[in-house]
């Protein structure tokens, strides 16, 4: 008997187009246009797999996940969500409530059957293990704040986030300087059990061996010159909460052993005291460091790299998600033309340009610099690109092609122009495989053939 797909979408073509391609691949097809309708149906049919929209009119896709991990019926089947609203809260609060996958519009549709497949695959080899009882709805949460982004790369973060938040596994949050490692910390705690306690900080690079000794673990009256009276560190200040470790490639060889016994025990020492001060934390680290190199080298040790190394999650540089580029960018417009009392005009399109042709050795937070001080330059009027720091004109090797000569062209030859070049490095940096270039360009394989065809661009 054929697998059975129920698809809910209020785009009647998408959803007919969908249900077409699964239908010529053997699956028996339901639809509803919503929510609500897709409820009303359910109450008679259970489908082994469901394609959700996020938003809807009616009952939306959070509302409908909600209804499915309440029924234990329904529990069970695996929901892949599809949206053209890509955020970061959409994304972790989709796979948190239980989705499968997350998708975002256009999509490819040869891709989307792929995960379909996937997902019907491991729901036939979970069947037997899933447990038909009601599963708990949870309780919603914060959102994610300013985790922006709606790229593949970050989707996955996004995914990753949902999984692992509701756990208390230590995570290791990998990335390049001002990538929003922290951002990412603090969306895991603000999505799981932990989120009313305290989420402290401590920057491992930003003290000294004694100071920060005690920083994390507090100190006794009397421990050492000038401590006067009894310090309560940081591990003790996050009970019941969650402790971020930020630059924990910068421990020294002592505070690595004394973490170790901290994540292995989850008890320490104040320093000068010998109470053994049990705690009740979840532990956090990120580092922009390669832990793995540093353990080949002897100077991080490999038994605390595995402890830390339960999760790993690895934050894409901003020159690998350059979707993300212009919407990172206005909203650090809007919040900083807020912040200084000044209009949120917009940005000319040079200053996008020249926003998308940056290289960005600073990630997001070099680029949020960029566009504060763009904001107070341009006070209230358009920014443009002499309102940026002059290393934000000047080209490299990656955005050479991309120049913006194209300005000399009229307006529809320069974007012709600009498409083709964008085509032609993204195939050359993918070794032409062209689902991997559609994949890094964000648009689906069937627009890239007929992109490249337009275009003259040879395989």
């Amino acid at each position: 008997m054929p697998s059975t797909i129920l698809i809910v979408d209020d785009e009647a073509n998408l959803r007919k187009t969908l249900a077409e391609i699964l239908r010529a691949r053997g699956y028996s097809i339901l639809e509803a246009d919503d929510g609500a309708t897709a409820i009303d149906l359910l109450r008679s049919a259970t489908p082994d797999l469901i394609f959700s929209d996020w938003k809807m009119p009616r009952v939306g896709g959070e509302e409908f996940l909600q209804y499915l991990r309440s029924d234990s019926r329904l529990a069970p089947v695996p929901v892949i969500v599809i949206t053209a609203y890509g955020s970061s809260h959409s994304a972790i609060e989709a796979v948190r409530l239980g989705a499968y996958d997350f998708v975002t519009k256009p999509f490819d549709l040869d891709e989307i059957v792929v995960t379909a497949e996937r997902a019907l695959d491991h729901a036939a080899l979970n069947r037997e293990v899933i447990s038909l009882h009601s599963q708990a709805g949870q309780d919603s949460v914060a959102a994610a704040g300013r985790l922006i982004g709606t790229s593949g790369p970050m989707l996955d973060v996004f995914i990753m986030i949902g999984k692992i938040a509701a756990t208390d596994s230590t995570v290791l949050i990998c990335g390049e300087s001002g990538t929003g490692k922290e951002l990412v910390a603090e969306a895991i705690h603000n999505y799981s059990g932990r989120k009313k306690e305290p989420f402290v900080v401590v920057n491992c690079a930003a003290l000294p061996e004694n100071l920060l000794e005690t920083e994390l673990f507090g100190h006794e009256r009397g421990a050492f010159t000038g401590a006067v009276g009894r310090k309560v560190g940081r591990f003790e200040m996050a009970e019941g909460g969650t402790i971020f470790l930020d630059e924990i490639g910068e421990l020294s060889p002592s505070l690595q052993s004394k973490l170790l016994r901290v994540l292995q025990e989850r008890s320490f020492e104040r320093v000068g005291g010998t109470e053994t001060i049990a705690g009740n934390f979840r532990v956090l680290a990120a580092t922009n460091r390669d832990l793995e190199a540093s353990v080949r080298e002897k100077v991080f040790r490999e038994d605390l790299y595995y402890r830390l190394n339960v999760v790993r999650i690895q934050i894409p540089p901003l020159r690998e998600r350059r979707s993300d580029i212009v919407p990172l960018a206005e909203h650090f417009l809007t919040q900083y033309s807020e912040k200084n009392g000044v209009g949120a005009v917009g940005f000319s399109d040079e200053a996008i340009l020249m926003l998308q042709n940056y290289f960005y050795p600073g990630n997001v937070r070099e680029l949020e610099n960029m566009v504060e001080r763009a904001v107070l330059m341009a006070r209230g009027r358009v920014v443009m690109p002499e309102h940026f720091p002059a290393q934000a004109s000047s080209s490299n090797g990656d955005a050479h092609e991309l120049e913006v000569d194209l300005l000399a062209l009229p307006f529809h030859k320069s974007i012709a122009e600009l498409e083709k070049r964008l085509i032609r490095k993204v195939l050359k940096d993918s070794a032409g495989n062209k689902s991997e270039a559609a994949n890094r360009l964000q648009i689906n394989r069937r627009l890239l053939y007929n992109k490249m065809e337009e275009h003259k661009i040879e395989e």
